[in-house]
């Protein structure tokens, strides 16, 4: 499976644009058209994570707390996070972080948590607003199935629970 693909699963359940603005969710290193044969799930990234998926042949690492946080200025290995960093590229090792964005949804990490502590009626405390945007397209008639059939396909029309969200006027 292609990077690419494993990278819209994980958009389409946890949207990047949940995340919150000081975080850097999504593909921190890697090549989307790369052939990703295994994965390493983790909390957080070491070294010795990185260690263990050169040896068990794992070419992605998906990682709830993102490796490079805040921006970087040089890149030396002075510690775990950077070695971890430099050992993944040299090993060409995918690097993804999903955080806040998957904090705020509701099959999030802390849905998980809230299920195994039995919790009933939980909901996300502070719910991102504002993230709907509005596409206007004009097309010929003959056409609007085609161009609707091809905007769901990629994406646009869901709203909370509901797909392939339209509206049209001649």
């Amino acid at each position: 499976m292609k990077l690419k693909q494993i990278i819209h699963f994980l958009e389409a359940w946890a949207p990047l644009a949940f995340q919150e603005s000081y975080d850097n969710c999504g593909l921190l290193y890697g090549d989307v058209e790369h052939e990703i044969t295994q994965a390493l799930i983790t909390l957080d990234i070491t070294e010795a994570l990185v260690d263990e998926a050169i040896a068990t042949g794992s070419n992605l690492i998906i990682a709830h707390h993102p490796l490079i946080f805040k921006g970087l200025k040089q890149l030396h290995p002075t510690s775990d996070d950077q070695r971890a960093l430099i050992k993944a590229i040299q090993s060409d090792i995918a690097i993804y972080a999903i955080h806040t964005n998957l904090d705020h949804v509701h099959t999030g990490v802390n849905a998980a948590i809230a299920e195994k502590l039995h919790l009933k009626n939980t909901q996300i405390l502070s719910p991102k607003t504002n993230l709907l945007q509005k596409l206007i397209v004009f097309a010929p008639s003959t056409h609007s199935n085609q161009i609707l059939n091809a905007l769901f396909e990629a994406g646009a029309g869901q709203i909370g629970n509901y797909s392939e969200c339209s509206f049209q006027t001649p």
